[in-house]
């Protein structure tokens, strides 16, 4: 039995294609990352890793980012 079959389970799989995995040309200077500092890479640009985008991404979706309102007195005077 040939194992030249890409079905077969013992034929070895390529790895995907990931930004991980893939070399991006530099496309932007690297600068240092918003969350700790370290040089930004391509793939996670302008982050240094997947987890320092991961911990950015979870700031936006818990609100730790937000623009502050001042309330005026004209908009209470409204009610």
């Amino acid at each position: 039995m040939s194992t030249d079959d890409p079905q077969h389970p013992s034929h070895p799989q390529k790895p995907a294609f990931t930004a991980e995995t893939v070399d991006f040309p530099p496309t932007r200077p690297a600068r240092p990352c918003p969350n700790c500092g370290k040089m930004s890479v391509a793939a996670s640009y302008p982050f240094c890793s997947k987890r320092c985008r991961m911990v950015d991404l979870n700031r936006w979706l818990t609100g730790a980012y937000a623009i502050p309102v001042v309330e005026s007195d004209e908009e209470s005077d409204d009610l």
